[in-house]
C-alpha cells in the first residue's frame, strides 16, 4: 500500500496502451473455445479423480474386505457406462 501511495506516477502511452509488445490487438482477447475442449478437460478431471481413488483402495484392500472391493467395482461400473455414453455420444473424438 505504501509503494502505491508513494511511488511515482509517471504514465505515458506505452504504459497506458493494452499490449506493450509494438502493435496494437487485432482480435478480441476473449475467444469462444470448442465446447469438446471443456468435454475432454472435465473427462480428464474425471479420470485423473478415479486414480486418486484407486491407489489408496488398493493399498487398504485387505484390511476393508469383500465388502470394500464390491463398493470399488459398483464405482468403476458407474465410471464405465459414463465412459462409454461419452464415447458413444462422439466426445472423444476430435475433427
Amino acid at each position: 500500500m505504501l509503494g502505491f501511495l508513494l511511488g511515482p506516477r509517471r504514465p505515458d502511452a506505452a504504459k497506458n496502451s493494452p499490449y506493450e509488445c509494438g502493435f496494437e490487438a487485432f482480435e478480441d482477447a476473449r475467444m469462444k473455445f470448442d465446447v469438446r475442449y471443456y468435454l475432454v478437460a472435465i473427462l480428464f478431471i474425471l479420470f485423473d479423480l478415479e486414480i486418486a481413488f484407486l491407489f489408496p483402495w488398493a493399498v487398504s484392500l485387505g484390511d476393508i474386505g469383500a465388502t470394500g472391493f464390491w463398493a470399488m467395482m459398483l464405482f468403476l461400473g458407474i465410471l464405465v457406462v459414463g465412459f462409454a455414453y461419452e464415447w458413444k455420444k462422439g466426445a472423444l473424438d476430435w475433427e
